[in-house]
This record gives structure tokens, C-alpha cells and sequence, in this order.
């Protein structure tokens, strides 16, 4: 046996992921807050490229040869429907067969059919480029600010106002207190006393019921501010664990009372605020901006891409023109180059990422027409195979170009996952039935139910059978649960006892 070396050649295939084909899955998965960061940061990073924020004018009539500017982010609607030129860009700039990925394909026969109208820009009532009422509010005042202004007029003990603004520290945002006096003591070197001592002064600041270290305690402050703080109401807030199982036997016998005035008690209790810090500091409600706008237009429906969601973004060749003429080394002319090839890989990238989305978006509309017009109970089955099956996609794509967007449309805003849903058979052999619809059902069914006629899950499933849906009991229970609805022994003793 002959050990040696030698050189060998062999030809193969193989998958490559080039820097620019992750780039571009990656700005395919972005949400549009994600995706207006991301481009922030290549515009800070490349020169030849702008930001023109709030502008919806098209592309530049001047071309790079020309020495112009091009605009891209917000494709002109003939690009939109079906320009198979921009496609074929996409696959050189992007490199190989990954083409699939930014497909600007033009609307299938079927949604013809459907009467869908495919536009590449959003725009219309309630999506103006003005700002809106909340960008004019003033910040909020803070839970910290409004208790150091407390404790400034009603503590005037140098050292007893170390301690309590030690204690405002250790709130949380729902007001209560994180850890123990004796915790609280050890890091300030004083006695437990003293910090017990400041802690009762600074439960009695507004709003009531901070400072607590439990619930129990919150709801204890708040009664006592009111003057409500009996001793029946103490037995019943020491044992809140009874309250939520609806012990109301067993919470007259604690409280010896009659059951009629622990129901009045309880009811009293859930007027309560269990986080009283959370006036103060709950964050501003953030609203959903949707990156595809659906609106019926004649007998169908119209799919267009909210401008306001597609960052516009310049590549500024007159500028790379002056300063290329002045580039005196081959670093800097490389650097020059490599910089505006990045740029111009952007603004494709942007603009096929927008295609790929609204083609995505037009054949789900298609798919969902039913519950478009008719509402929940009748939202089809619908896989990411489907849909990718019908755009000639994979189905990795379809999941990218689904997660973190939404589309408004005349039944509200969804996130596009939402139109995903499995199938659960029929029970008469006609079509399946979605999985989303029949969650609705069963809470449609569990709202309805009579006070005196609770449905258990066996009485839900038999419904659902007497409607043609195949269900089994752990399922309806499965779906009851996530819905976070009580089981039938739970509801009956909530309504028994009226709590």
C-alpha cells in the first residue's frame, strides 16, 4: 500500500448563499418599523444614498446615465402589475435562481375573475402623510415624577427622604414595591424600622394602593383610603384564593356574613385597580400601520401597498460623478464603486421586496374572499403551501413575506398569518372548515348560552356536530382554553353566585 499526496479536480453543484441573497431574505422578513431602521442605517453608512422622508413622488425622470437621481421604496403601479423587466433585474442583482424571492408577476386570471385590482401605492383616506393627533401630545408625567412631588411636600426628614426616594426605586411600572424592607435596609446600612416606617408613609401618596408588596395588600390601601377597610373586608382580602375559586360558602363563613354581602363585597373588590402605577406609566398604545390596504372596487377588490410603509430612498450619482472625478487612488475609486453597487442593489432589493409582498397579499385576498364579504365563519383553511403552490414561491418565502405585516381591509386590520389557519373536516362529507372559524363559533356559543344552562365541552362538540363540523371534545377543549374561557364548572359557579 502506496500512502502519498496528490491534486485532484472534481466538478460539482452546489448552493451558495451570496452576502447579497441573505440581505435581501433578510429585508423580506422585516416589519416595516425593522425595514425604515435598516435603510436609516445604510443611508448613514453610504454616502450615495438619501432618505427623502414624506416624499411620493415616483422615480427621477433622470437616469444614472444621465447623471440624475433614482427613487425607489415606492413603486410606480406599472411596475406593480406586472413589469417582468424589474424581475429579471431582481435575479442579475441578486445573483442566480433566487428570482422567486421578488417576483413581480402580473395578476393571475383568477383574480381577474375576482375583480382584484392590483396598484403599487397605498394612499386614500386614513393614510395621509400628515402627522397624526397623538404626534402632538406632550409626554406624559411619570409615576416617579408624580411621587417625588409627594414626597417633597409631605417628608421633610433629610434622612427619612433618602429612604423613601430609595423606595420609589424600587417600584415597579404597576406601583408595587421589589423586594423586602430588610433587603431595602441592608443597602442603605439602616435599621428595618426606619424603612418600615418610611414605607407607611409613602403608602398613604396617590394613587392609592402603591407601595403594596402584594395584591392583597394594594387592595387593603385602596379600601382604607376609601374608609372601607371593615373587618369582614379584611377576611375577604386575606383570602383571595377563595374569591377566585367562587368560595362563596366558605368566604360568608370566613367573613360571617351573609353570602348576599359577599357578592356586594367581591363586587366592591373588582372596582379596585390591582396596578395603580400603570396610570402613570403605561406606554402610549402603539398603532398598527398596515403595509397593504384592501378596499372593494367594483363588485371585487383593490390591493395596494401603503406608501407610507415604503421608505424612499435616493441614489445620488451626480454626487458619485463630482466625487469620483476627484478620486486620485484605486482605493478610493474601488471604494467609490463598492459603495455605489450597494446602493443600487438597495433600491432594487426595496422594490422587489414591494412586489413580492402585494403578490403575496393579492392571492391571499383571492383566496379569502368569502370572509372578506361575509365575515369570520367564513375564513377558508389555508396553508403556506397553498398560497405558495399558487405564486409559484417556496414556502419559506411565503412565511418571510407573512411575518410582521398586515393588511387592513373593511373588517379591520390583520396580520397576514392571520388568513393561515388548519383545516378541520366536515362531518358530512362537504368542505373543511377553518380552525379560526370554529373558535368563533364555540365563543359565539359559550357568549350565547343561557344563565341557567351552561355548555359543557360535550354539549359543544355535540352542537358543532348538528353543524357539520368533525370536532373532537379535547379540541373544543384545547380552543376554549387558548381563548382563555372558563371550563362549564367554573362559569356555572361564577353565575350561581353572580361574581
Amino acid at each position: 500500500m502506496v500512502v502519498g499526496h496528490r491534486l485532484e479536480q472534481r466538478l460539482g453543484q452546489a448552493l451558495v448563499m451570496t452576502p447579497q441573497l441573505q440581505q435581501a431574505i433578510k429585508l423580506l422578513q422585516l416589519s416595516n418599523l425593522d425595514l425604515a431602521a435598516y435603510v436609516e442605517q445604510e443611508v448613514e453608512s453610504n454616502p450615495l444614498l438619501e432618505r427623502v422622508p414624506g416624499d411620493d413622488t415616483g422615480p427621477a425622470e433622470a437616469g444614472p446615465a444621465a447623471g440624475g437621481e433614482e427613487l425607489a421604496g415606492a413603486p410606480d403601479p406599472a411596475e406593480m402589475t406586472g413589469s417582468e423587466s424589474l424581475a429579471g433585474a431582481g435575479e442579475a442583482a441578486l445573483g442566480g435562481d433566487d428570482g422567486e424571492l421578488y417576483d413581480g408577476g402580473a395578476p393571475a386570471p383568477a383574480e381577474r375573475e375576482l375583480g382584484i385590482e392590483v396598484y403599487g401605492r397605498g394612499g386614500g383616506t386614513g393614510f395621509d402623510d400628515g402627522g397624526g393627533f397623538e404626534d402632538s401630545l406632550t409626554r406624559p408625567r411619570t409615576l416617579r415624577e408624580h411621587l417625588e412631588e409627594q414626597l417633597d411636600l409631605d417628608v421633610a426628614d433629610p434622612t427619612d427622604r433618602v429612604v423613601c426616594r430609595h423606595l420609589i426605586d424600587a417600584l415597579d411600572e404597576a406601583g408595587y414595591v421589589v423586594g423586602d424592607c430588610g433587603q431595602i435596609a441592608h443597602a442603605l446600612g439602616c435599621p428595618p424600622a426606619r424603612v418600615e416606617r418610611a414605607l407607611a408613609l409613602m403608602q398613604r401618596c396617590e394613587p392609592a394602593g402603591v407601595f403594596a408588596r402584594s395584591l392583597g395588600e394594594c387592595l387593603a390601601l385602596q379600601l382604607a383610603d376609601q374608609g372601607r377597610l371593615t373587618p369582614p373586608m379584611q377576611a375577604l382580602v386575606a383570602n383571595l384564593d377563595l374569591v377566585a375559586g367562587h368560595a362563596l360558602d366558605r368566604l360568608a363563613e370566613l367573613c360571617a356574613v351573609a353570602p348576599e354581602e359577599v357578592i356586594e363585597m367581591v363586587a366592591e373588590l373588582r372596582r379596585l385597580d390591582p396596578k395603580p402605577g400603570l396610570v402613570f406609566d403605561s406606554e402610549p398604545t402603539q398603532t398598527v400601520i398596515a403595509d397593504v390596504i384592501v378596499r372593494p372596487h367594483a363588485g371585487g377588490w383593490s390591493v395596494e401597498l401603503n406608501s407610507d410603509t415604503l421608505p424612499k430612498v435616493l441614489v445620488n450619482n451626480r454626487y458619485y460623478s463630482l466625487v469620483g472625478r476627484a478620486a486620485r487612488t484605486k482605493q478610493d475609486r474601488a471604494y467609490l464603486s463598492e459603495r455605489l453597487q450597494t446602493a443600487n442593489w438597495l433600491v432594487k432589493a426595496l422594490e422587489q421586496r414591494a412586489n413580492t409582498i402585494l403578490k403575496v397579499a393579492t392571492e391571499l385576498v383571492r383566496q379569502q374572499d368569502g370572509f372578506l364579504r361575509k365575515g369570520i365563519m367564513h375564513l377558508r383553511p389555508l396553508t403556506l403551501r397553498d398560497i405558495a403552490d399558487a405564486v409559484s414561491m417556496h414556502e419559506s418565502t411565503i412565511s418571510r413575506v407573512t411575518t410582521n405585516k398586515y393588511m387592513a381591509t373593511p373588517r379591520g386590520i390583520f396580520e397576514l398569518k392571520y388568513l393561515f389557519s388548519s383545516a378541520i373536516p366536515s362531518s358530512n362529507g362537504g368542505a373543511s372548515h377553518s380552525s379560526e372559524a370554529i373558535r368563533h363559533r364555540i365563543k359565539e356559543l359559550i357568549d350565547n348560552e343561557p344563565a341557567d344552562d351552561v355548555l359543557s365541552d360535550d354539549r359543544l362538540v355535540a352542537v358543532l356536530e348538528a353543524s357539520g363540523i368533525d370536532i373532537a371534545r379535547r379540541t373544543v377543549a384545547k380552543y376554549r382554553e387558548s381563548m382563555r374561557i372558563p371550563s362549564s364548572v367554573q362559569r356555572r359557579r361564577a353565575r350561581a353566585a353572580r361574581i
